[in-house]
């Protein structure tokens, strides 16, 4: 079995973080198809698809510090569906992408222009746990 997600998009907002026993910090990446037009000249528009990340401890604090909306990103990790009661008690369920590693695309000058620390570019962060996925023999 495989339960794999892999996405490269801009955050649509700065990221949420609570600080709790274990630090969780959770944002929405866009990722979109370019449009293009058909041989017969039907126009087909670009497609946008939002993603919903969450990330923990270390890697969450990373993205306190660094990412903010627009920052583009690739995410690596695992599907896992959330159930939860809305305000009006009705219940919902919601696809979240359960981060094992991200790196951070954005160029050393976008992300010196914020205005926390900037971190170097295409820098790669990984949950603890997942060193191991490199022993594979191909």
């Amino acid at each position: 079995m495989l339960n794999k997600a892999q996405v490269i998009g801009n955050l649509g907002a700065d990221p949420k973080v609570n600080n709790g026993q274990t630090k969780v910090a959770s944002f929405r990446v866009a990722t979109t198809e370019r449009g293009y037009t058909l041989q017969n000249g039907t126009q087909v528009p670009d497609r946008t698809e939002w993603h919903n990340v969450v990330c923990f401890g270390k890697m969450a604090e990373v993205v306190e510090k660094y990412l903010k909306k627009g920052a583009k990103v690739f995410i690596e990790g695992k599907m896992r569906t959330r159930q939860y009661d809305d305000k009006n008690g009705v219940s919902r369920s919601i696809m979240e992408i359960h981060a094992e590693s991200m790196e951070m695309l954005d160029s050393k000058q976008q992300t010196a222009q914020q205005p926390q620390q900037a971190a170097p570019s295409a820098t790669q962060y990984n949950s603890p746990g997942n060193d191991d996925k490199d022993d594979l023999p191909f």
